[in-house]
């Protein structure tokens, strides 16, 4: 009961915020992360939120750029994208996690959004 929304057609350059609301269940107390999959290739962490916004981890290509946050009272957890790149797209997938603090290992995440599309053109 996880829904992302927020994905859209962008230019690079551009930012955009996506946004994973938790319909039917709180996860106040789960970590939240941001993953991202192209066709043919692995699901790519993005980014991960401790609960009650506690610590953050980012992956790699997107550290400096995204932004990971949550907003307790809206039962929502935001991702600011900035400096969007080609190499962005891809569908986004929020997801809880089985424990409290951030972390990258999708294994820990056992509850999944649908997904958003991203498309950044150059």
């Amino acid at each position: 009961q996880l829904q992302a929304s927020g994905g859209g057609l962008v230019q690079t350059g551009d930012s955009l915020r996506l946004s994973c609301l938790a319909a039917r269940r709180t996860f106040s107390n789960n970590a939240v992360g941001w993953f991202r999959q192209v066709p043919g290739k692995e699901r790519e962490f993005v980014a991960s939120i401790s609960w009650r916004g506690g610590p953050t981890t980012y992956g790699e290509s997107v550290k400096g750029r995204f932004t990971i946050s949550r907003d307790a009272a809206k039962n929502t957890v935001y991702l600011q994208m900035n400096s969007l790149k080609p190499d962005d797209t891809a569908v986004y997938y929020c997801a809880s996690a089985k424990r409290s603090w951030a972390t990258s290992d999708v294994h820990e995440y056992n509850y999944w959004g649908q997904g958003t599309q991203l498309t950044v053109s150059s």
